[in-house]
């Protein structure tokens, strides 16, 4: 199969590279890239693991093949800082104890991000719905609801983070 050109900025990075049509985006970034933090889980659509934002939308990377973000801007979690400082989000996962193994929490940063971008104000109903597509077996949620909550009533600005 022939390979083909494709153009993308990931985190603000613009590259050029030559793939195979049927790569999906998770493999890109991970694989030729080298943008770790987005991990492959179930492939299946199912955990979010690999989720990352495509021009401001949340999109679980192992669904898309990569020629559908030829031209787009994607932020994995990699892209997230700020000047060299966590972002907001990360932050209060962090003191919010919104991790434990690890393994989600790319996916379920990117998510987020996307979510409070959509809607800075949300209820703890609306941040549980926002975040339903992305699976975590050790934390029960409440941690991560709470940080997303932390965030969204302004306890974490960029200036502070």
């Amino acid at each position: 199969m022939e390979k083909q050109l494709m153009r993308i900025i990931v985190n603000e990075q613009e590259y050029e590279l030559y793939i195979n049509p049927k790569m999906l985006l998770v493999e890109v970034i991970r694989d030729l890239l080298g943008f770790t933090g987005t991990k492959r889980g179930c492939e299946s659509v199912s955990c979010g693991a690999c989720t990352v934002i495509i021009d401001g939308m949340a999109v679980k990377s192992c669904s898309v093949l990569a020629m559908q973000a030829d031209g787009t801007k994607v932020t994995t979690s990699e892209g997230l800082e700020i000047n060299g400082q966590l972002h907001p989000i990360q932050k209060a996962f962090l003191d919010h104890g919104a991790y434990q193994c690890g393994f989600c929490t790319s996916g379920m940063l990117m998510s987020s991000k996307a979510f409070l971008d959509e809607n800075p104000n949300p209820t703890t109903h609306e941040i549980r719905e926002g975040i339903e597509g992305n699976l975590c077996r050790c934390t029960g949620y409440n941690s991560i609801v709470r940080a997303l909550d932390a965030v969204a009533k302004g306890n974490y600005r960029e200036d502070k983070a």
